[in-house]
């Protein structure tokens, strides 16, 4: 299309009976677009200077910009390695949702910066660096997919359509590109990485990888393997778990997971509507766990803050719900409320000066959303596990993490599917520590030279980085470059 319109003004030029006015309209236009297109061809730019931190350049190197996928625009965040750029791993990461921002991994659980939650007293929030991010030993690319997403965008009504197939594919293309636009990086051990909603997106994305690869697509990725924290899997599975789960954490009682494992068959969903005993058994399950904060169950349960435009005073406020609530600042700590540090990144990323900073363009995304919950987005992908099956034929490097406090997706159901790949223990179930005191637990598999660590964080929710950031970031450590946890 660039070219096409290059040639427009000098195409009607060429009519002489094309008018000065018209001719000074078009040129215009093709100007306007040959700068969009031009702009556009370098997918992003360094970023050295962020509103909200005091200390002066950034202690690392950030890239933020777009890249297009089609009719999508995709917006990232690319922090090179802290330790050793020309050879630590390379990954790709995604947040789930769908539709949370890559932008919620960066600050709250791996990046190498945080909030100043303790010291917030109001206005633009202060940001301050983190000791024990994952890029202290890794380049990251942290990318808001699908469309919808953080500051990514569809330049067309069809584009904001997306499900779990596009979004990997989209992925895929992405990582694709940007390869080829940073060349510097392809020699690296790619990785792709991801957490929650994500799980189902991170084998697909492999997948492609692995496929393109064997096709001979240029240019050649270097797989070595993949992450995934806290992994969406089968719709199933990681359904039914949730009532093993809250059994086995003494949420309900005995008797009721008996009566419900007995009318119900062991399998809470889809459950046919005239089995009136399992309908029962579940409805009393729903009532005793309806007040947890499904997160982290040992948390206050809060409203989940999500500042919406009031159109009455133009300014955003939280949406009230009588049934939830929202505890004070940090500043009394006994009322201390998880989803208070979620209400600072809407306050910070919606900033007309940290959009400026991060080459964002300007009137792309109006009102940006940790979690954008109203993605016109379909789920047409119900398990992934034979994918994980077909990757497992491979030689490649994986580790599945999770909190053993998480009822969003439950250990439980993560163990189960692990179990579906008929895999060889090689390191049976054992604790893995931290300064000496033990940070969780994990056991390794291992078939056709394909390695799988399963770890889990002691005391951790969903997704475990964000509870536990030091001993994940160990784990990671230790794991990325082959040291046992």
């Amino acid at each position: 299309m660039c070219s096409v319109m290059s040639n427009m003004a000098s195409a009607a030029h060429s009519k002489s009976s094309f008018s000065t006015k018209s001719f000074t309209r078009v040129l215009s236009l093709s100007l306007l677009i040959l700068l969009s297109c031009a702009s556009s061809a370098i997918s992003g730019s360094i970023v050295k200077y962020l509103p909200g931190y005091e200390g002066g350049e950034l202690p690392f190197k950030l890239e933020t910009g777009y890249l297009t996928v089609g009719s999508s625009e995709l917006f990232y965040y690319f922090i090179e390695s802290q330790g050793n750029p020309e050879e630590d791993p390379i990954f790709l990461w995604l947040t789930g949702g769908p539709g949370c921002s890559s932008f919620n991994g960066l600050i709250y659980e791996i990046g190498p910066m945080e909030f100043d939650i303790e010291n917030y007293k109001g206005g633009l929030p202060k940001l301050r660096p983190y000791e024990y991010a994952w890029t202290k030993t890794a380049s990251i690319i942290f990318l808001d997919s699908p469309v919808g997403t953080g500051f990514s965008y569809s330049t067309t009504d069809e584009g904001w359509y997306s499900s779990d197939s596009s979004s990997a594919e989209q992925a895929y293309e992405f990582l694709r590109e940007w390869m080829v636009e940073h060349p510097q990086y392809l020699e690296l051990q790619l990785f792709i990485g991801g957490d929650s909603y994500s799980g189902m997106m991170v084998p697909l994305v492999t997948q492609y990888v692995v496929e393109a690869n064997k096709d001979g697509v240029a240019p050649r990725l270097n797989l070595k393997g993949y992450l995934i924290g806290s992994p969406r899997t089968d719709s199933v599975v990681d359904e039914n778990s949730k009532i093993v789960f809250a059994h086995r954490m003494a949420l309900i009682s005995d008797e009721l997971y008996e009566a419900a494992k007995i009318s119900c068959n062991e399998t809470y969903v889809n459950v046919d509507p005239s089995n009136t005993e399992c309908w029962t058994a579940l409805g009393a399950i729903k009532w005793c766990v309806k007040d947890l904060f499904k997160n982290d169950i040992l948390e206050p349960k809060c409203v989940f803050a999500s500042p919406k435009m009031n159109p009455e005073i133009g300014r955003r406020s939280v949406q009230e719900d009588t049934t939830e609530f929202i505890l004070s600042p940090p500043r009394i700590p006994e009322y201390w409320c998880r989803t208070f540090n979620y209400a600072l990144s809407y306050t910070w990323s919606n900033d007309l000066r940290v959009q400026k900073a991060l080459n964002v363009r300007p009137g792309t995304v109006m009102d940006w959303k940790r979690c954008n919950k109203s993605l016109a987005y379909t789920k047409d992908i119900q398990s992934v596990v034979e994918v994980h099956k077909n990757l497992s034929t491979l030689g490649l490097e994986v580790l599945v993490e999770c909190g053993d406090r998480d009822m969003v997706v439950p250990f439980v159901g993560t163990v189960e599917w692990i179990k579906r790949l008929n895999l060889t223990v090689v390191n049976d179930w054992r604790p893995w520590f931290v300064d000496g005191q033990v940070a969780g637990y994990t056991k390794k598999y291992s078939e056709h030279g394909y390695r799988l660590t399963y770890a889990t964080v002691k005391g951790a929710g969903h997704t475990a980085p964000e509870y536990f950031r030091r001993e994940c970031y160990e784990m990671f450590m230790r794991w990325v470059h082959y040291y046992p946890l």
